[in-house]
Order: structure tokens, then C-alpha cells, then sequence
């Protein structure tokens, strides 16, 4: 099995860097493999086939259409923008209070979007004018943008952890859980980051002077609307009165409610419907040409092969560990973030497992680093739609990954933090 087992890797390695899309590679890959593996054209198609239809039936498949909709509702309806404005009236005083409560905006709205592309687009059409009409350089306004929309990625409900749960098989619930310490703590991070730069660079981020104002009342509303909506959602899963795939339809309806208190109409909601559809189309045929090569990679036993490999360098837990790291960190310079995750999970996560790793932490510590590559050059997927989204043709793409900088250090160094403290992603999990 050793020789067909990495001639299908090189084949879809091969692929990638020639450019095939990355479904057309898995797919592909995984055809090549199954016919050397099965001894035949047809044994390999019937199980492809078998593994299609049966990916497509998955109950847990669901969620993802379910949240994207649900989050695409509430950028659409403008309440992205009552976020902002309701979190920027109350920091009177507080340097780089602009880019705070766009942090802080964010970490509200990646409740209810699981996507970090959907919070990106938003909150550069909102945040980012304000931020350059107070003279912000368009550096540390568009790094915020983007380094902040990645808190969807980590904050439940995400889409990174329901496509690890279900790769992994784990609970949906559970990682949700073991998300929101980490989350608030990134967020966190980021503000006092923001705070701190503001203070030291002021020519970057001037101070408004401006006074704390209330909210006007249709900000106010639109804030309780999208937090009632988190409640109903995520407090609905975690109490146990329905699962994660039952509270993503009753997120979506809420979102369709809220949206239609905002004043979207059915136009509005047919094009969240749309963007959903643009959204999610491509992660479900991932996920179903994935699940192919994750059967080829089981049946020719290729992450007994790697645990052997790394075994005889002698590596140990540690070593594998930051082996693993290190590779998903050099693929998110490449590839999109979650490519590298239905391409590296189901090969490490058993070598985790049998190294006796916590499945949580494990978890947490490769979403973690895997959504430090929707920043870093070249790839950078929410760099590039903020420079899509923001309205200013002179900004650069240099600019924007000068900014995103330090926030993606920040990203890793909490993976380090999880990794040395573990019940920072464990404790919440285990009181469910």
C-alpha cells in the first residue's frame, strides 16, 4: 500500500500546484488511489458513489447552509452597522476606540455567522469610511477589519468547527463550548492591542474627543435583536433543548424574523439567500470530495505510515505537535483554510489520537492555527475581500497584510496558550 498510498498524495499535491481547483484535485486524487487500491475502474466508482450519496444524506450537513443563511440575514439587514455604532458610543475616551468596537462588533456578530468572509464584507462597508474620515491610516483600519472578522472562525457558531466535528466525528455541541473561552479571550487580545497601538502611534489612530453619546433607538434595537437571536441559538443548544442541527434552522428563522424587523424585504432576502447559496455551494463539495480521500487515506492506512515516519525521528509528542503546526501553517500561505483542513485532519487527527492528545485541545489548537492562514500572504482570504469590499482605490494589498500582522501573532500565540493550559478549552465542554 506504501507506493499508492503517496503516489495519490503526490497526484494531488501535483494538482494543487498546477492550479486545479481544490475539488477537482481531492476528487481526482482520490479516483487515482481508489482504482490502484480496489484493482479496478468500477470497484472504485461504486465506491465513490456510495461515499457521495451517503455524504450528501449526512444529517449533520445541515448546520453549515443553516448558519451561513442565518449570518448572511443579519449582514444583510444592516445589523452589522448597529453593532458598531452602539459598541463605538460607549468607549468615550478609550484610544483607537474606532477599531475597538469594530473588534467588538465583530466578536457579537461572529455569534450569529459562523463565516468570517460574511463579517469582513460587512464591517468593511461600515467600519472602514468612519475609520478614514477620523484619519486612521488604512493600514491598522483595514488589518482590524480583517484580523477581526476571523473571530467567526473560533466564536460559535462556526463553520470550521462543524466541518471538524464532523471529520472527526465529534460533538458539534462540545466544540461550540469549548470555542467561546478562547474567543473572548482573542478578542480581548485584539482590543487591547488596538488600545495600546492607538496610544503609542496616535498619528495612526487619532482620538476623536468625541463624548459617550447614547445609542439611537434603532442601533439599540438592532443590538437586543441580534443578542436575543444569540440567545435563542446558541443558549438553546447549550441547556439541551435542541441540537446544534435543530438550533441552526431555528437560527436561520429567527435571522429571516430579524431581518424582516430591519426592514429587509423579499429582494434583500432573496440575495442573503443567494450569497448563502455562492458561500456554501463550494464547502459542501469539498466536504462530499474529501470524504473520498479520506476513504482512500483509511484503507491504505497513510496515517499509520506518517506516525511511523515522525516515530522514527524521534519527534514525541511535543515534536509531532509543532510538526503538525508547522505544516498547516506553511499550507495557509498556499491553499484556502478549509482545503487545509479536509486535507490534514483526517491524516493527523489519528496520529493525535494515538499520542494520546485531548481531543478538544487538538481541536481547538488546529482550527487555531489554520485560521491564522485566512491572514497570511499570499493567500489571505479575508484580506483579499477586504480589499474587495472596502471603498478606497488606493489601498494595497501590502497594506492590509502589514496590518493583519499582529493579528495573526496573536492567533498563535493563543494556540501556544491552549496547548500549555489546556482547561482554557476544556473547562466549558465538561460542565455541559
Amino acid at each position: 500500500m506504501f507506493l499508492e498510498t503517496w503516489a495519490s498524495v503526490l497526484v494531488l499535491v501535483a494538482l494543487v500546484i498546477a492550479g486545479v481547483p481544490v475539488v477537482f484535485a481531492f476528487a481526482g486524487s482520490a479516483f487515482f488511489g481508489l482504482c490502484i487500491a480496489l484493482a479496478g475502474l468500477w470497484p472504485a466508482m461504486d465506491l465513490i458513489g456510495q461515499t457521495a450519496i451517503g455524504g450528501i444524506k449526512d444529517y449533520n450537513f445541515v448546520v453549515i447552509p443553516c448558519f451561513t443563511v442565518m449570518g448572511m440575514l443579519i449582514a444583510h439587514s444592516g445589523a452589522a452597522g448597529d453593532l458598531f455604532n452602539v459598541v463605538n458610543r460607549r468607549l468615550p475616551g478609550v484610544p483607537g476606540r474606532l477599531a475597538v468596537a469594530t473588534v467588538g462588533g465583530n466578536a457579537v456578530f461572529a455569534a450569529v455567522t459562523g463565516v468570517g468572509v460574511a463579517a469582513a464584507a460587512a464591517f468593511s462597508h461600515v467600519a472602514y469610511p468612519v475609520m478614514r474620515a477620523n484619519r486612521y491610516s488604512r493600514s491598522f483600519a483595514t488589518g482590524c477589519i480583517a484580523g477581526s472578522s476571523v473571530l467567526g472562525l473560533l466564536i460559535p457558531p462556526s463553520v470550521f468547527m462543524i466541518v471538524w466535528a464532523i471529520l472527526t466525528e465529534q460533538s458539534v455541541g462540545k466544540l461550540f463550548a469549548a470555542g467561546v473561552l478562547p474567543g473572548l479571550l482573542l478578542a480581548s487580545l485584539y482590543a487591547v492591542y488596538c488600545a495600546v497601538f492607538a496610544k503609542l502611534r496616535p498619528e495612526s489612530a487619532p482620538e476623536s474627543g468625541t463624548a459617550a453619546e447614547p445609542p439611537e433607538r434603532g442601533e439599540s434595537l438592532g443590538a437586543l435583536y441580534v443578542g436575543l437571536l444569540i440567545l435563542l441559538t446558541l443558549g438553546g443548544i447549550w441547556f439541551g433543548f435542541f441540537t446544534p442541527t435543530e438550533g441552526s434552522a431555528v437560527g436561520m428563522v429567527g435571522a429571516l424574523v430579524v431581518a424582516w424587523a430591519k426592514g429587509m424585504r423579499w429582494s434583500g432576502i432573496r440575495e442573503a439567500f443567494m450569497e448563502a447559496g455562492r458561500t456554501v455551494t463550494p464547502i459542501m463539495l469539498l466536504l462530499l470530495t474529501a470524504t473520498m480521500f479520506s476513504k482512500l487515506v483509511a484503507l491504505n492506512g497513510l496515517p499509520q505510515e506518517v506516525q511511523a515516519l515522525l516515530e522514527s525521528w524521534g519527534l514525541g509528542p511535543t515534536g509531532t505537535m509543532l510538526f503538525m503546526v508547522t505544516v498547516w501553517f506553511l499550507l495557509g500561505c498556499m491553499i484556502d483554510s478549509i482545503s487545509i483542513m479536509l486535507l490534514t485532519v483526517p491524516i493527523f487527527w489519528p496520529i493525535a489520537m494515538a499520542l494520546g492528545f485531548d481531543p478538544i485541545v487538538f481541536a481547538l489548537i488546529g482550527i487555531l492555527v489554520i485560521e491564522a492562514g485566512v491572514l497570511t500572504p499570499p493567500f489571505g482570504m479575508s484580506a483579499f475581500v477586504v480589499k474587495a469590499a472596502v471603498p478606497d482605490s488606493e489601498l494595497t494589498m501590502r497594506e492590509i497584510f502589514v496590518g493583519v500582522t499582529p493579528y495573526w501573532m496573536m492567533i498563535l500565540f493563543l494556540a501556544w496558550l491552549i496547548y500549555v493550559w489546556p482547561a482554557l478549552a476544556t473547562w466549558l465542554p465538561s460542565r455541559m
